[in-house]
């Protein structure tokens, strides 16, 4: 008898926090087939070692990798270490400059030692795609590429803006998604995982199985994770990244700055809390029986703990504590009174309006005007540490007393 967890046990954890799957119906069959025989799925996850360290926004995968794991399947962990040497074009609008063999291998080391940090190391098959595309022949690269046209891979996205802007396309970038396509064949995928901006090269392997006469894999695509600033996708070149290498108190701190809606997100992509929870947990913080800080705090504590230790996570929030919390309304800081007139703002059905950049100048936390409109812009202030980027916020009631930050400069402000 089959030890599997039943059909909709088993979509409950699937499906929480993805953006699509392509066809659902196929994978429901595949799981009840699984249930039916007591043979796992073999599901696969390629990661390109094209950079040393991964960040939180690479962990989404990941942890949706464990989730198959923890439900009893097979999860195979893709190193693209030959796709690598071609670099991955999607999102690109320039061809990426080659990695060397060498500085790919030394990647793929650490990226081992990250990914098990989610990952059951004993469980995962840790896979290189060297080890079947360095073998084809040139008569077998000759076959796949004649499976595509040059009109298809210009559908892609990609791809086609860089043709109407007359920006070079170099052959070799061609080749990617039907080097990715063909390791669904070569390790007779049933599952592939991927962002929604891979869903170009995902399609790809459906079209390879079914030439090379397998069972097509589903696709399951997760959304792209934002980074701190709430905006834009979490990149180490935004300087909006969490790092899994960053130490415990930085993770919990830098989790504690992003804003109240990006923390459900966060909670979906980023933890293995069953979404029903999660739906739970947003009721509580709308009925007042949990804070809202509170529940940020239980987010940065999981998160932390999942990538060093509870330990050192409860250390993290016994500093973040210190620091921001713990006298911040006490007499070692400034505190200054301002006239709710000289600051007012014009928003209806908000009640007592506030305009953000002119608070910052009355409590001489910038020089001008344009300068607080720079530092809100740009999530660098703080209102009872939430980043504020809103022009104008407001207040119940008069006076107000609050705590506004602006990077390591903080006072505490009257509202009267």
């Amino acid at each position: 008898m089959s030890n599997f967890p039943s059909l909709e046990d088993q979509l409950d954890l699937i499906t929480k926090g993805t953006a699509e799957i392509i066809p659902l119906e196929a994978l429901k069959e595949r799981i009840t087939k699984s249930i039916a025989s007591g043979k796992p799925m073999r599901i696969k996850a390629g990661f390109d070692p094209t950079a040393p360290d991964l960040h939180l926004g690479h962990t989404v995968l990941i942890r949706k990798l464990r989730h198959f794991q923890q439900l009893g399947h097979t999860v195979i962990f893709l190193i693209g270490d030959s796709t690598a040497l071609i670099g991955d074009p999607t999102g690109r609008n320039v061809t990426r400059k080659p990695l060397t063999p060498e500085q790919i291998a030394a990647n793929a080391e650490t990226y081992k030692e990250q990914v098990f940090k989610i990952l059951d190391r004993e469980k995962t098959e840790v896979r290189n795609n060297s080890e079947w595309l360095d073998k084809l022949s040139y008569y077998d690269m000759v076959k796949l590429m004649a499976q595509f046209t040059v009109s298809q891979m210009l559908e892609r996205e990609d791809f086609h803006k860089r043709f109407q802007a007359e920006q070079p396309i170099a052959l070799h970038e061609l080749i990617y998604p039907i080097a990715q396509g063909y390791d669904s064949v070569a390790l007779e995928c049933d599952v592939e995982l991927g962002g929604t901006d891979q869903k170009f090269n995902l399609m790809r392997g459906r079209d390879l199985q079914k030439h090379f006469g397998q069972p097509q894999q589903s696709i399951l695509m997760v959304p792209i994770l934002e980074g701190l600033d709430g905006v834009q996708k979490m990149s180490k070149s935004l300087n909006n990244a969490i790092g899994v290498h960053d130490a415990p108190s930085d993770m919990y701190g830098k989790l504690m700055s992003i804003s109240d809606e990006l923390m459900w997100k966060y909670w979906t992509l980023l933890t293995d809390l069953r979404q029903s929870e999660i739906v739970q947990m947003q009721a509580d913080v709308m009925s007042g029986t949990l804070h809202p800080m509170q529940a940020k705090k239980n987010l940065a504590h999981a998160i932390t703990s999942d990538f060093h230790s509870r330990e050192e996570a409860d250390g993290a929030a016994i500093n973040w504590a210190k620091q921001f919390q713990q006298g911040e309304t006490a007499s070692d800081l400034e505190q200054v009174e301002i006239a709710y007139d000289s600051i007012a703002g014009q928003a209806e059905g908000t009640g007592n309006s506030l305009r953000l950049g002119k608070l910052l100048v009355q409590a001489r936390l910038v020089a001008s005007g344009s300068e607080a409109t720079r530092k809100i812009a740009e999530g660098a202030v703080r209102i009872d540490n939430e980043v504020r980027k809103d022009a104008s916020f407001s207040v119940e009631t008069l006076p107000a007393t609050l705590t506004l930050r602006l990077g390591k400069k903080a006072k505490v402000v009257v509202i009267s």
